[in-house]
């Protein structure tokens, strides 16, 4: 057997959440196979045990962003933030591919009961950090709540550079941020998917452009790497930006536009190959810290399978256009 199918078969052996995918994008299994394997999600592993956990008022741990009583608790005073609150929950279970209808009357649960930590804001109305709103977007378009007013808010709250920042509403800053550009074009693009509304489809061009003419990881004004977070490979990355995870987003968008790679990734996949480890996988980085439900792949150092998969559908996708 060779090196090859020995990862490929490692990657297969996973949850269904990520098996459904290797077959598709990897493995070219067909669509009665992946299909099969995608219904799994909701009924076994880590999709099933996430939506066990979902409360009666449709949310999770009793609230928006943090668990309900986070605030002032022994908690808020430890490093990072916890994961399991309705936002972040219902951001993993849409990204492995569980369809909306399992998850029932939850867009009207949400709309009667789940309040932003911010002002006390109604759920699918947003707030004002763009990263939030971009994960509410497209999660919202995913269960079919009427995230109208929030799609506005994003090209109303670009910035001149054309990306977005979550320091801007504080008027800390002018100029986009990586991280928060990658989230907001993906918040568009999934909105784009769900809805067929192409109204974003523009400011999200230029989003998409900020990130381009900074082939992905260096400063504008210096050249310079932007920081080391965009080899510091990650998974779930939750909000943070990487060289794979805008890869990752770049290859979505042309995937659903039905466009060829745009050659300023070049720099970005060179990264890509460049983190691949002897034993042909990928390796998981700094992990983000705060309790979560469960461990979803790989501890700090060791293989992970989600990265690996995520590499190796990158690459294969912009070596089939050369």
């Amino acid at each position: 057997m060779t090196r090859t199918q020995e990862i490929l078969d490692w990657l297969r052996d996973s949850d269904p959440s990520l098996r459904w995918q290797v077959e598709r994008d990897l493995l070219g299994a067909p669509p009665e196979q992946w299909k099969a394997t995608r219904a799994r999600v909701t009924t076994e592993g880590n999709g099933a045990t996430l939506l066990a956990q979902q409360g009666e008022d449709g949310q999770w741990e009793g609230g928006a962003y943090f668990p309900a009583g986070f605030f002032g608790s022994p908690e808020s005073e430890m490093p990072g933030q916890p994961w399991t609150a309705t936002t972040w929950t219902l951001k993993d279970l849409r990204e492995w591919g569980v369809p909306a209808s399992a998850l029932g009357d939850t867009a009207a649960k949400l709309d009667r009961n789940s309040r932003w930590e911010y002002d006390d804001l109604p759920y699918w109305g947003g707030e004002v950090d763009v990263c939030i709103n971009a994960f509410t977007l497209g999660t919202g378009a995913w269960l079919g709540a009427d995230v109208s007013a929030l799609a506005a808010w994003f090209p109303e709250h670009q910035l001149a550079d054309g990306g977005w920042n979550c320091e801007a509403v504080e008027g800390d800053s002018v100029r986009g941020s990586f991280h928060s550009t990658l989230n907001a074009v993906r918040g568009m693009l999934a909105y784009e998917h769900f809805t067929g509304d192409t109204a974003l489809r523009d400011s999200r061009h230029r989003g998409e452009e900020y990130l381009l003419e900074r082939r992905l990881a260096y400063r504008l004004s210096t050249g310079e790497v932007v920081g080391s977070f965009v080899t510091d490979f990650v998974y779930p990355n939750r909000h943070r930006y990487s060289a794979l995870a805008a890869l990752d987003h770049f290859r979505d968008a042309a995937l659903q536009a039905g466009t060829p790679p745009d050659p300023r990734l070049a720099e970005a996949i060179e990264m890509v190959r460049a983190a691949r480890h002897a034993d042909g996988t990928w390796h998981q980085g700094r992990t983000l810290e705060g309790r979560r439900w469960f461990d979803i792949d790989a501890p700090e150092g060791q293989p992970s399978r989600w990265l690996t998969f995520l590499a190796l559908r990158v690459l294969q996708w912009w070596d089939a256009a050369r």
